[in-house]
């Protein structure tokens, strides 16, 4: 669905983006993270057709595209009914009442939609612009930071709106929150300082970089058991983590799995259960943009 080569956004000394090599598949759920100032919000605003790339060149394969900026504002006198009325016409020629009631239901704004938006609070302006962007069936949805703003409930109901469209359209979502990412996403990339330094799908990401780490439960006491295996050569590090779990990690997958329960045999740990534990978007993202 988007492909961009070699791009690059310069702004004076400053490279927002720096040789951007994006490919992004047709019906993904493509989650886009990294820092503050990796270059997020410029990419979005290039693939949006809002901003010039200095250099590089971008292909998108369909011009139906939806757009939520990350702060979306609107004039404060129509209500939020006719702001969705009035992106569908703009976008498709016609209106469709019933069309727009469901998206506003859908983005939970139903009961509020002929309030005029300037008395919105900001939850309810970012729950708008999304019915706004999705309204007349994009098959490209690029949404900046989607869930800024919302409580939990606006959250679930966002993401449960974007796992929705999974297949049926390509959405493009940039985000802080990387459990939100974690949740809907089946492919990532992360920039760091302008650079994609990862692109792939999620499970290769989180297979393929986190340190591997077991969690074992225990019965107390847990110091004598914790100071045993920190002196080991081959454990990274080993911490508590409740008043009957440690977490051990070391530097592969096959030392934990060949040498941790010797290892807690010697300590003399009365070893409850012991399991592996799945890596964490963030723990991956510490790791691959430090």
């Amino acid at each position: 669905m988007i492909e961009t080569t070699g791009l690059s956004k310069v702004y004076g000394d400053t490279h927002a983006l720096d040789g951007v090599d994006l490919n992004v598949p047709a019906g993904a759920v493509y989650g886009l993270v990294g820092p503050n100032g990796a270059g997020k919000t410029t990419l979005l605003g290039i693939l949006a057709g809002l901003r010039r790339a200095t250099t590089g060149a971008v292909a998108i394969a369909t011009t139906r595209v939806g757009v939520l900026p990350d702060t979306p504002l609107f004039d404060s006198w129509l209500t939020g009914r006719e702001v969705v009325d009035l992106a569908l016409f703009m976008t498709t020629g016609e209106h469709d009442e019933d069309r727009v009631t469901t998206m506003l239901d859908d983005a939970g704004i139903g009961e509020a939609a002929d309030r005029a938006v300037g008395g919105y609070s900001r939850g309810m302006l970012q729950r708008l612009g999304i019915a706004a962007s999705l309204v007349a069936d994009p098959e490209l949805v690029l949404l900046d930071e989607p869930c800024s703003a919302l409580d939990p409930l606006g959250r679930r109901e966002v993401l449960d709106l974007i796992a929705r469209m999974r297949g049926s359209a390509t959405v493009v979502f940039s985000s802080h929150i990387l459990a939100d990412v974690q949740e809907v996403c089946d492919t990532v990339g992360i920039l760091r300082q302008g650079r994609l330094v990862f692109e792939g799908g999620l499970h290769e990401l989180l297979v393929g970089k986190a340190q591997p780490r077991y969690v074992v439960r225990l019965r107390p006491p847990l110091e004598p058991v914790v100071a045993s295996l920190a002196a080991a050569d081959w454990i990274d590090d080993v911490e508590m983590v409740g008043p009957e779990q440690i977490r051990v990690g070391a530097g592969n997958l096959d030392l934990l799995e060949t040498r941790l329960l010797p290892a807690l045999t010697a300590a003399d740990a009365h070893v409850v259960s012991l399991s592996p534990e799945a890596p964490s978007l963030e723990d991956v993202f510490l790791e691959v943009v430090s």
